[in-house]
């Protein structure tokens, strides 16, 4: 059984949601068969990178397109022909994959360099994807240096990081540069939903909803929870999603949040025993709290930003958060606020994580 990030992994550049801009300049290179002979896309993990680059692979192999003009106008890969077919299936020996985080040394460098002076064995092009390229030694930067600079025709390097500030600046400036968007929480809802229909898996909005902001922006991660949790439950609910995050939905952290704003510390401290006896994450739980909180506080002094905020809640979860911004006291809010980055900061290294959230609480309720 294939696992469903690789089932639905785009085959071709329109698939790639959320990066609509270097979609629409990766088309235009294809028409005008302007691909260049160096890359860079950095950006967030699971953003679309990888997928990415091996699209430019199919396109610039693609035997479609060489043949027919008609054809070449879409910018895309045909992925029919056998190129775009041992790209897709992993079998290419004119696409090297390179994982820079375990294989980081000058001299798999060296080995690419002497490869590289090679004709491709079916292919138009070589090309050689450069995963996590960040990690690569001082040394291995060094000898992919004069390749990046004069690279042979046949050749295509893409670099893959999501560390941009580490990569050198001679490497940087050798490449054309493509920055992935962290993808609208939104946007991964509506590939879960698309994936639901497809498969003919039962699974609520909410539920949906939890497994998209677990994934904090990584479309390859949401895919992978929702196999992981599909496998075990017949019908996806919330309950079920938050037992096995150990995270708790929105809805409960909304419901907390009001408790607070009513400033009952009784009720607060109840609440937040339960939530712990349910085995969450507390730590998370703050941590989502705090980010509930300051959007109450946001819109309160910047109603505009409901614009924003639409691309990352439902329109219930965004009406739950307006209500709050009307009700909120702004400095007791800003005082819980930092009472509660503080608390994140003891949670992450304490044994006792319920300790340093009940005394923030206690601190600014009492």
């Amino acid at each position: 059984m294939i696992a469903i990030y690789r089932k639905y992994r785009p085959k071709k550049l329109e698939d790639v949601l959320g990066q609509e801009t270097i979609v629409e300049i990766l088309k235009n290179a294809g028409r005008l068969d302007k691909l260049a002979h160096a890359y860079l896309f950095y950006g967030p993990r699971g953003s679309g990178k990888t997928t990415t680059a091996r699209l430019i692979a199919k396109i610039a192999n693609c035997e479609k397109r060489q043949k027919d003009e008609k054809f070449k106008e879409l910018g895309e890969p045909c992925n029919v022909c056998k190129p775009c077919q041992e790209i897709d299936g992993g079998k290419s020996l004119d696409v090297i994959e390179i994982d820079a985080a375990s294989n980081r040394g000058i001299d798999e460098i060296r080995n690419l360099k002497e490869g590289i002076k090679f004709a491709p064995t079916s292919s138009k092009y070589k090309v050689y994807i450069i995963d996590e390229a960040h990690q690569l030694t001082k040394e291995a930067f060094n000898a992919l240096l004069k390749t990046l600079e004069e690279p042979p025709e046949h050749a295509i390097f893409i670099l893959a990081t999501t560390e941009t500030e580490k990569m050198p600046s001679t490497i940087i400036s050798r490449t054309q540069r493509f920055h992935f968007k962290k993808l609208p929480l939104l946007k991964i809802v509506e590939k879960l939903k698309s994936i639901c229909d497809e498969e003919k898996i039962k699974a609520d909005d909410d539920a949906l909803d939890l497994i998209a902001a677990s994934a904090e922006g990584s479309f390859r991660d949401a895919e992978s929870l929702l196999d992981q949790i599909a496998s075990l439950e017949e019908k996806i609910g919330i309950e079920s999603v938050e037992n096995i995050l150990g995270r708790v939905g929105f809805s409960k952290t909304a419901e907390f949040a009001d408790i607070l704003t009513e400033k009952n510390i009784e009720k607060a401290l109840n609440y937040l025993s339960k939530i712990n006896e349910g085995g969450y994450n507390l730590t998370q739980f703050n941590k989502d709290l705090i980010h509930y909180l300051r959007r109450t506080l946001a819109l309160k002094f910047a109603p505009t930003l409901e614009n924003e905020f639409k691309k990352e809640l439902t329109d219930a979860e965004l009406k739950l958060l307006k209500n709050h911004s009307h009700k909120i006291d702004a400095d007791k809010i800003i005082s819980l606020i930092k009472s509660l980055i503080r608390a994140y900061t003891e949670m992450r290294y304490s044994p006792f994580a319920i300790v340093p959230l009940e005394i923030a609480i206690i601190e600014n309720l009492k």
